[in-house]
């Protein structure tokens, strides 16, 4: 059993000096002075063999002690190993928030050598009520972008379809006749994504998408949450939900009219009042956002004549939108990533 341990103690070692010896060679962030880190370890180390000991004495009790101990020995000569080559704990801890999203970045047809982590974000939640209501949030205001990767699993809970939750980007933050764009996923007809942009504060640009055409993962329920990710680059701006590309817009292109949804399914028994009842709502608000939404894109059309909105760099923040009662969208595992060449 000793010689068992004593190959998973080198396994482990090795596997550590190497991981070291990795983080080494990329930079994430300054370095900050070193803390305690490693006088807590050792004191934890101490504390577990000596309290196994007094607990149990059996061959098992110690044997799982030694190694639980040794365990924290190798994680204390890592973090001596490192501070050897010059990494803080600081920059191991942004080192292991960074390794998913570089993970995830290929995803969206992104080079890891090719830019920066901007930023990663708290759990965040916009929680509004009333008609044509509208919230932003972001701890990160004074970080602007021109090309990058925004990505964040969205849960959302909203009274009408046509609310729902996404993001501001490219803005100049004027808050009363702003120019930006903005990306909003909503729960109407099984999932729908807008993409518009305001010029002025008017809306001067309209592209519509159905994520469940090419996302058949895409959940549209209240409650369930989906991943919603874009990517700008220059010109071109592409929309991934739960990491299927839905579609990409030219933001020097005209707006793009809403394809008709299906409608809402008549009740299989006419005589189930209830059911009847649930229908007719779907009906009328599908009704109330098919028109709504030919109306938004003569507007935008009318506008996109008059002022082009192609902007290139600008503010982002997470945005919640209401068309009435009440909205609540949460923002988790949210990331920027800065593209640069």
């Amino acid at each position: 059993m000793k010689r068992d341990l004593r190959k998973k103690i080198v396994l482990v070692l090795a596997i550590g000096i190497l991981l070291v010896s990795f983080l080494g060679c990329s930079s994430l962030g300054a370095g900050e002075p070193p803390d305690a880190t490693l006088t807590s370890l050792s004191a934890a180390v101490a504390g577990t063999a000596t309290a196994a000991k007094e607990k149990d004495a059996s061959v098992d009790t110690l044997a799982t002690a030694q190694a639980n101990a040794t365990q924290k020995s190798l994680e204390i000569q890592v973090t001596q190993t490192a501070r050897y080559i010059g990494r803080s704990d600081v920059e191991l801890a942004k080192a292991t928030v960074a390794a998913p999203i570089l993970a995830e970045l290929p995803q969206y047809g992104l080079d890891t050598s090719q830019g920066r982590l901007g930023w990663v974000h708290d759990p965040l939640t916009l929680d509004i009520r009333g008609y044509h209501q509208f919230a932003h949030g972001n701890d990160h205001m004074e970080v602007m972008a021109s090309d990058f990767a925004l990505a964040a699993d969205i849960t959302w809970d909203t009274r009408y379809g046509s609310s729902g939750c996404g993001f501001m980007f490219r803005s100049d933050g004027d808050p009363d006749k702003p120019n930006q764009y903005m990306l909003l996923a909503t729960r109407f007809a099984n999932g729908h994504v807008i993409f518009s942009a305001l010029a002025d504060g008017e809306i001067a640009n309209i592209h519509d998408f159905y994520p469940k055409t090419e996302d058949r993962s895409f959940e549209w329920q209240n409650g369930t949450t989906n991943r919603l990710a874009v990517i700008a680059r220059g010109n071109l701006i592409e929309i991934y939900t739960n990491g299927v590309k839905i579609g990409e817009v030219d933001i020097t292109q005209p707006p793009s009219r809403l394809p008709s949804p299906p409608k809402p399914l008549a009740p299989l028994d006419p005589a189930n009042a209830q059911a009847v009842e649930t229908y007719q709502s779907q009906l009328q608000e599908y009704q109330e956002i098919v028109a709504q939404s030919e109306s938004t894109y003569q507007t935008a059309l009318k506008n996109y004549t008059n002022r082009q909105a192609v902007f290139s760099e600008g503010f982002l923040a997470m945005i919640a939108g209401t068309e009435s009662g009440q909205t609540k969208c949460t923002f988790e595992n949210a990331w920027l990533w800065l593209i640069e060449p």
